[in-house]
């Protein structure tokens, strides 16, 4: 078959200002046509429309789903090259597409970091070798990302990095912020920047507060978020660049966000599931599988994201995922690093969390995971349902129950706090490029291996 036909799905395109039933035809790995209900009615059911000559194609039910533009995760740690050990380029990709995600932004705290156009383009090779999904390469704001020496963003770019960041840590002066939103502007990119001062978080684990005092662990005040958030607002009002707010967690940043949004500024920020999900009281049930950074903050936190994400002053959930090997996490909360995987439970949690509550429509949330972020990237052939767009879809059945069991995650690692939690809402089908890449729609869940 050369071509591809989506039938009887709901199709949700926020770009587009598209919710109906719809037919979409995909050709070359380029959707050809998109057919609403009403134009089907007129012509004969089955007749593909004219497209140039005789094309095979398959048909897909997508009865009682839904069909959204292929979602695109703006944070995700593939680990290679150097730590190959707990995730790869073709694992980490066969985990965003068993997630829904056509398009992963690889982040560059690498093995060597990725601060060179050299490491760029063996990313974007493995990538091409290896992954059923789209790969883009953020690279280091700095030389090691040690916040001393800009990186050649020229250089950088014309290798295929999409944007910059130190990741991992916060760029670590305001004066090299300044020059990287300004380095970034000339480019048409952006900062994605952690935002962290690590003089306030020093050795702490978790977040501070009344957990932390109750278990005698060193914890991480909000302000340390706070403080580089309003920093990185004040940069990008000087120099009109684009700062991306990484993984924001707290109320107080959201704040600020919401603040400059008002005034126009040039400002966006993504919001990670575990963030609108758990809260720091989790770290008593799930260990070092509940550690990572920024921490899991408080109910108040929860609840201020969740408005954020509902109102609009959020721009994009993204994974974060960060896989490490399960001796690393073994050693206790105190020693464990940072960072849990997300891939595959992130759309789900935003279909518990948001969508079934009632706190968002499906249309905010899929566009928090495709729209926006291809309005992030710049990428205008990506996140939308359209003629002559990318053929990249998710499809999504809204009621299939189901169980995540870490044990059958495509990832090389498995430390997630969300092992056989049950879910209704789940990704059925990855569609990257107009081939299928994930197909679970005749799948019954087998239990843990």
């Amino acid at each position: 078959m050369s071509g591809l036909i989506i039938q009887n799905g709901r199709v949700i395109c926020p770009a587009t200002h598209r919710d109906e039933f719809a037919e979409v035809w995909i050709e070359g790995g380029i959707i050809s046509r998109v057919v609403s209900g009403g134009e089907r009615d007129t012509r004969e059911a089955g007749s593909p429309p004219a497209l140039g000559g005789s094309v095979g194609y398959e048909m897909v039910d997508a009865s009682g789903l839904i069909v959204a533009p292929g979602f695109i995760d703006l944070h995700v740690h593939l680990r290679e090259p150097g730590r190959e050990d707990c995730e790869t380029i073709e694992s980490g990709g066969a985990a965003a597409a068993a997630g829904g995600f056509t398009s992963v932004c690889a982040m560059p705290n690498t093995h060597p970091v990725n601060d060179g156009a050299s490491i760029t383009q063996f990313i974007l090779q493995r990538a091409r070798s290896y992954s059923q999904v789209r790969v883009f390469p953020i690279a280091a704001v700095s030389l090691s990302s040690a916040g001393e020496v800009l990186t050649n963003f020229e250089d950088l770019m014309a290798a295929g990095a999409v944007g910059f960041s130190d990741d991992g840590k916060a760029v670590k002066t305001s004066s090299l912020m300044r020059d990287a939103l300004q380095a970034a502007k000339r480019l048409g990119t952006f900062v994605s920047d952690h935002c962290e001062d690590s003089t306030l978080t020093r050795a702490g684990v978790i977040n501070e507060g009344e957990i932390s005092r109750a278990l005698g662990i060193q914890g991480m005040p909000p302000v340390a978020e706070d403080s580089i958030v309003e920093r990185d607002i004040r940069m990008g009002e000087e120099t009109a660049g684009h700062a991306h707010i990484a993984h924001l967690s707290t109320a107080g940043a959201l704040d600020s966000v919401r603040w400059a949004k008002q005034r126009g500024m040039n400002i966006t920020c993504e919001v990670a599931p575990h963030h609108f999900t758990l809260t720091d009281r989790d770290v008593e049930r799930y260990g070092a599988n509940a550690k990572m950074k920024p921490p899991l903050r408080t109910p108040r936190d929860v609840e201020a994201l969740v408005e954020g994400l509902a109102d609009g002053t959020v721009d994009a959930i993204a994974t974060d995922h960060a896989p490490h090997s399960a001796v690393e996490k073994g050693r206790g909360l105190a020693a464990a690093p940072f960072g849990i995987t997300g891939l595959e439970t992130a759309v789900s949690l935003g279909i518990q969390r948001l969508v079934q509550p009632g706190k968002l429509d499906w249309s905010r949330l899929v566009g928090l995971f495709s729209a926006n972020p291809a309005r992030i990237l710049r990428r205008h052939d990506l996140g939308r349902i359209e003629q002559g767009a990318l053929a990249d879809l998710t499809i999504i059945d809204p009621g299939r129950e189901w169980t995540f069991y870490r044990a059958e995650s495509r990832s090389k690692s498995q430390n997630t706090p969300f092992d056989s939690w049950k879910f209704r809402g789940k990704v059925v089908m990855t569609v990257v490029d107009g081939k299928v890449v994930f197909d679970a729609r005749a799948c019954l869940h087998s239990g843990p291996k």
